[in-house]
């Protein structure tokens, strides 16, 4: 009998969020060594299992998964924002629970403090093992950029995601900084068994395309996009990135009539960033919704350079899974990034780019500049580099491979430890 594992991961399939594609491919992966269950929010499937009740079932390939209906969320809103994540909790929790003859338990750091607290509350009354894979840091990622000003809610929060880490058979984190961020809130001293798991793309599916690609052809040709020389960024459009900073210097390239910032994606700054642009009446900023996953290696190839960003104190605390993509399509990368960061090593180690910090708004400028007016055969050269990187160290299979081993290892402790409370039960009738 294939061991249970259960996913308590929010977003999955249909969803586009980068978080539940990894998520995806991950549990296809082990689809055929384990017995697969997960528990998500109910996502976007077209409405076909709209008003079903609070559970859905539903399946992909031989992974059982249990949607939830939740309500509406509006990013843009906190009060929503909390609305949907205390649902999610409750009735995650309690789906949970429901499951019988568990292995293990795999949560990920979403919603932000409850998705560890669900992995514990699973444990405890499951008598099993939990796995925590921490996506993002919270309420660090939180502080960063000053979405509560409350200090005892941060330091609350923070004991409380500390304590699920403590209590968790295994922590993954994405990232060695990453890695760093855990052993601090252990301080140094006793730290949970842990792994560096890095996020991936599937570097099969994107690949290097020329812009004279039928499909990339036709992309830029259906956005108005043709002739130009695109900086692209693609990917969620949130707090975390100061992109409703960043914005305001696209006016400075007024007089670079070739150049576009194309920004591909939706989230609770994008309103903003939209508002700017129109109030400056700046022409050379284009807004695209979030690409359907068939087309991600088209829309991705058809950027001269690709921003990946994150906000001033996220190092340690975040690693922005967009790096990948970026790289297997051979692009090159303006990083706008803390140094020491996971992303921000590895543009610097690949060089397959240019790196500044957060906030340095007037060398940002200078590199986009600088990329613009380099010949295009060293840019793409540059880009290539990255693609080199990552068949050689990121590969997705590599990745996939490693959760594989780990969470086997676990299960068949968990198998162990559940004979020996049967033989010890049996002993005492």
């Amino acid at each position: 009998m294939k061991p249970k594992i259960v996913f308590v991961i929010n977003y999955f399939y249909p969803d586009v969020v980068s978080t539940g594609q990894i998520m995806t491919e991950l549990c296809l992966y082990l689809q055929n060594d384990f017995d697969i269950t997960v528990i998500a929010a109910q996502g976007n499937t077209g409405g076909a299992l709209e008003k079903q009740g609070r559970f859905v079932l539903d399946h992909l390939e031989q992974i059982k998964i249990i949607r939830i209906n939740l309500p509406e969320v509006n990013k843009e809103d906190k009060i929503s924002r909390i609305k949907y994540i205390s649902a999610y909790f409750i009735w995650a929790t309690i789906a949970l629970l429901k499951q019988k003859n568990v292995d293990l338990i795999y949560t990920i750091s979403q919603p932000p403090v409850l998705g560890g607290v669900i992995g514990t509350i699973g444990k405890i009354l499951k008598k099993t093992k939990h796995i925590y894979n921490i996506q993002d840091f919270n309420p660090e990622q939180a502080e960063a950029v000053g979405y509560s000003k409350k200090r005892w809610i941060a330091n609350t929060a923070r004991w409380i995601d500390t304590l699920s880490c403590k209590l968790a058979d295994h922590v993954v984190t994405v990232g060695e900084d990453m890695r760093e961020t855990l052993e601090r809130r252990f301080h140094y001293r006793k730290v949970t068994d842990n792994s560096v798991i890095h996020n991936w793309t599937d570097e099969q599916e994107i690949i290097p395309l020329s812009k004279d690609h039928p499909k990339v052809e036709a992309f830029l040709k259906e956005h108005d996009l043709e002739g130009k020389f695109i900086i692209m960024y693609s990917g969620n459009l949130g707090l975390y990135y100061d992109l409703e900073n960043l914005i305001k210097m696209t006016g400075r390239f007024a007089g670079y009539r070739d150049l576009a910032f194309v920004f591909i994606g939706e989230g609770a700054v994008k309103r903003q960033m939209q508002d700017y642009v129109e109030k400056h009446g700046i022409t050379q900023v284009y807004f695209l919704p979030f690409q359907p996953k068939e087309n991600l290696r088209y829309s991705l190839n058809a950027a001269d350079v690709h921003l990946v960003v994150n906000q001033k104190g996220i190092k340690g605390v975040s690693v922005p899974s967009k790096i990948y993509g970026v790289m297997a399509a051979g692009k090159p990368v303006l990083g706008v990034l803390e140094q020491g960061s996971e992303a921000y090593r590895i543009i610097g180690e690949s060089k397959c780019g240019r790196l500044t910090e957060p906030q340095s708004y007037e060398m940002f400028v200078k590199h986009v500049k600088d990329l613009y007016m380099l010949n295009r055969e060293v840019l793409k050269s540059m880009g290539m580099e990255g693609r080199i990187y990552l068949e050689k160290h990121l590969k997705r299979d590599v990745s996939m491979e490693k959760y594989r081993v780990l969470l086997s290892g676990l299960a068949s402790k968990a198998t162990d430890h559940r004979m020996v409370e049967k033989r010890e039960y049996a002993a005492s009738e």
